[in-house]
């Protein structure tokens, strides 16, 4: 084998792992965005705790901990909703993918206000805040890859 051989074979995989080119089922779309959500949100979790974050917010006189199965939780569900409803309907309605983009970007970053409002420390309420830009993006990038593959079907 030639180094432009695998010159050639490198610049593929580079290729294929590209968010701007990336094309993927509707249920790869619905699992994979799942993971690279959780994956840099546990990372940022994970990060925040030795900047002080606690992750423990009060409610009604209870302390409750968000952390790490609300990360896991409200990262994977909720995206996990979202992708398998815009994925159904676009069995019948592909234009939906779209505005599917749009909702879901928008919900993602609106809830960040829900985060700010909680009786979270500072550390927490920042990461926690990134985490649904993180969420924002994901989304974005698995719908656009859900989208690429059904527009190459069609």
């Amino acid at each position: 084998m030639s180094s432009s051989e695998t010159s050639v074979t490198a610049q593929t995989t580079v290729t294929k792992l590209n968010p701007l080119t990336l094309e993927l089922s509707r249920p790869g779309a619905v699992l994979w965005t799942a993971v690279i959500a959780l994956v840099p949100n546990l990372v940022l979790w994970l990060l925040a705790l030795p900047a002080g974050a606690s992750f423990e917010m009060t409610d009604a006189g209870k302390t409750t901990s968000a952390a790490p199965g609300g990360v896991i939780v409200m990262t994977v569900v909720p995206i996990l909703i979202g992708m398998t409803l815009a994925a159904l309907i676009s069995l019948k309605w592909p234009a939906i993918i779209r505005p599917a983009e749009v909702i879901g970007v928008v919900l993602a970053l609106a809830t960040i206000v829900l985060t700010i409002q909680a009786d979270f420390d500072t550390a927490s309420t920042l990461s926690l805040s990134l985490m649904h830009v993180v969420v924002a993006a994901a989304i974005l990038v698995g719908l656009e890859a859900m989208r690429r593959r059904i527009l190459r079907a069609a």
